[in-house]
């Protein structure tokens, strides 16, 4: 069972960094992806970050590139998000999941399981 806990939001004003972390389990098969995706009120949930597992390989949305880097610790048990040169846009719920299509820049989750997200939220 996928189990996901994502952590590491909070308030921030505008330029200021955080690092999001989350804690994957169960994923045996049928992803070797993991995103972080968020959800802004009113917006629909958009992918901004994803990690292959396995080789390390990195893609991000349009909007985050070269603010935001994933990563993941040596275990692979762990993914990071770290956040700098925050917008006011960027305040959203962020979410993690095993995904697919991450080489596109847009990926989808995998299995349809989310956690409970950390929201982030940025003022001007």
């Amino acid at each position: 069972q996928v189990q996901l806990v994502e952590s590491g939001g909070g308030s921030v004003q505008a330029g200021g960094s955080l690092r999001l972390s989350c804690a994957v389990s169960g994923v045996t098969s049928g992803s070797n992806c993991i995103a972080w995706f968020r959800q802004a009120p009113g917006k629909e949930r958009e992918g901004v970050a994803s990690i292959y597992t396995g080789r390390g390989s990195t893609y991000y949305a349009n909007s985050v590139r070269g603010r935001f880097t994933i990563s993941q610790d040596n275990a692979k048990t762990t993914v990071y998000l770290q956040m700098n040169s925050l917008k006011p846009e960027d305040t959203a719920m962020y979410y993690c999941a095993p995904a697919y299509d991450c080489y596109t820049g847009s990926p989808h989750n995998a299995f349809g399981v989310w956690g409970q997200g950390t929201l982030v939220t940025v003022s001007s």
